[in-house]
């Protein structure tokens, strides 16, 4: 049994490496950045390592990633936040200096490209997760208020990032991309149907005791 668990473990790691190492390789070898300039090439590749970050950040939540105990998973869920918060000010902030009327457009909800509105959602759900994070304290939220209103965003931000990243034709390649997005949502699905086991176990296990 220890053996099939290191493998799955392997395996899992293995996935997730190819998933970042893969589209990141790919779109350095994208055509349509050959006549872009460095800052909208510096704003591509961030929403790219978005992505990933995006993936990795359900996974450390629930503590499915082998090696790594429930407790540091969560620390490093936080940290890998404040890395996502970076990478999405970094790709809207090359954009504007790319072009600051499609960016202006885009935050006033205003852009008639579907996937500026979906970045745009997921981009302010970020930024909201990261205020109740800071100011979590001063919000007197229970535990359960704030699992809620955590997962909610989650969802929206995976929703609105994968519809950004699969209507937007610009520096990720079409098929690591696609499957990029899938991983995310699978990651998510799993992340939350894990969390909704154990939080059903542990309402069983107080109502019987």
């Amino acid at each position: 049994m220890k053996n099939i668990s290191r493998n799955r473990g392997a395996l899992l790691w293995i996935v997730l490496v190819a998933a970042i190492v893969i589209p990141l390789i790919a779109a350095t070898l994208s055509p349509l950045l050959q006549w872009r300039s460095p800052v909208y090439i510096l704003a591509g590749f961030a929403g790219i390592i978005a992505m990933v970050l995006i993936l990795f950040q359900p996974l450390l939540a629930a503590g499915l990633l082998p090696g790594i105990n429930l407790r540091a998973a969560r620390r490093i869920h936080r940290w890998v936040g404040g890395a996502l918060v970076l990478a999405i000010i970094i790709h809207v902030l090359s954009l504007w200096l790319t072009s600051p009327p499609d960016v202006i457009d885009a935050l006033l909800f205003s852009s008639p490209t579907p996937f500026s509105l979906w970045g745009v959602i997921a981009m302010w759900c970020v930024f909201i997760i990261t205020g109740l994070v800071a100011f979590r304290s001063k919000l007197l939220l229970n535990a359960r208020q704030w699992r809620l209103l955590h997962k909610s965003l989650a969802a929206v931000i995976v929703a609105g990032s994968v519809a950004h990243a699969l209507l937007i034709e610009g520096t990720m390649e079409t098929i690591s991309k696609l499957v990029l997005c899938t991983l995310v949502i699978i990651a998510t699905l799993c992340a939350f149907i894990m969390r909704y086991v154990a939080s059903r176990k542990r309402s069983e296990f107080s109502h019987n005791n």
